[in-house]
């Protein structure tokens, strides 16, 4: 393991850790733990092996310890505070804070999984390595979270306004019915 072989997989965990946590600072602080834990237990890598399925089960562990370390708080749902929150009105450039916000309503385990497979690309052999669950684990956490992913973001509020329906003009056939996405 060299240096090279670390920064190559910096900008993955960043992003592995940042929608882990939820927080930009937590995360900064999850990688650099993560850094510190891989070159305190580096003999432990074995030559050859995949180093980007090791760092990320570092930090996978070292994130599940940090949420045990916390005490435990009853469940919030967004829902019943949004209109304490700042910045709830909508705008066209909320998709990405609506996804955002969807993937920290997702059930740890499911985002784990979803993460790693959907966004850093890995198998289900290496995620369930990760992970250190079976491969039908993986699989069935994926299909739900991808189901439940989408059920909260067609429940998220759309950033603009539905369009008005067509009006039928004098003389001309009657406007064709909107598509509709059938589930």
């Amino acid at each position: 393991m060299n240096r090279t072989q670390i920064v190559e997989q910096l900008p993955g965990l960043r992003r592995y850790a940042r929608v882990l946590t939820g927080d930009t600072w937590a995360a900064d602080d999850l990688v650099q733990d993560t850094l510190e834990r891989a070159c305190s237990k580096w003999l432990l890598w074995r030559t050859g092996s995949d180093l980007r399925a090791w760092l990320f089960t570092l930090m996978h562990n070292l994130y599940l310890n940090q949420r045990r370390a916390l005490p435990a708080h009853p469940p919030l749902d967004i829902e019943d505070v949004q209109d304490q929150l700042p910045g709830t009105a909508t705008t066209p450039s909320d998709d990405a804070l609506d996804l955002e916000r969807c993937l920290q309503r997702l059930p740890a385990d499911q985002r784990a999984v979803l993460l790693l497979v959907a966004m850093e690309d890995m198998s289900y052999e290496d995620t369930a390595r990760i992970l250190a669950v079976p491969v039908g684990t993986v699989m069935s956490r994926l299909s739900r979270a991808r189901t439940r992913l989408r059920v909260l973001m067609e429940r998220a509020p759309s950033p603009v306004s539905p369009p008005a329906p067509p009006v039928a003009t004098p003389g001309l056939a009657s406007p064709q019915p909107a598509l509709r996405r059938i589930q």
